[in-house]
Parts: C-alpha cells; structure tokens; sequence
C-alpha cells in the first residue's frame, strides 16, 4: 500500500520498456522478421542504457 504512490526509477521505466519491446520481438519474430529485428536493436539500446545506469 504504502508503494502505492512511489515513483518509478530511471532503471524502472527503462526495464520495463525493455520487457514490452522483447515481447513485441517474440511475437514479430514468426510474422515480420524486419519489423522483429527492429524491435531487437530498439531493445537492445535500452539494455545498453540499464546498464549505464548501474555503473
């Protein structure tokens, strides 16, 4: 209750934006390889950036 009205990190948002995108890239991945492969590098900037955080 009392996370309730935490804000979210910097880290956060971002990990959760990564998680949307490789769930995009799982489903496109079977139907449209370009668009699959998109959302891959899309993704992979954003672990890039996680990890820029934590350091």
């Amino acid at each position: 209750m009392f996370g309730l009205f935490k804000k979210k990190t910097e880290v956060e948002k971002l990990q959760e934006k990564y998680e949307k995108l490789m769930k995009e890239w799982h489903t496109l991945s079977s139907i449209n390889r370009s668009e699959s492969d998109k959302k891959y590098e899309e993704a992979e900037v954003i672990a890039k950036q996680i990890e820029n955080f934590k350091k």
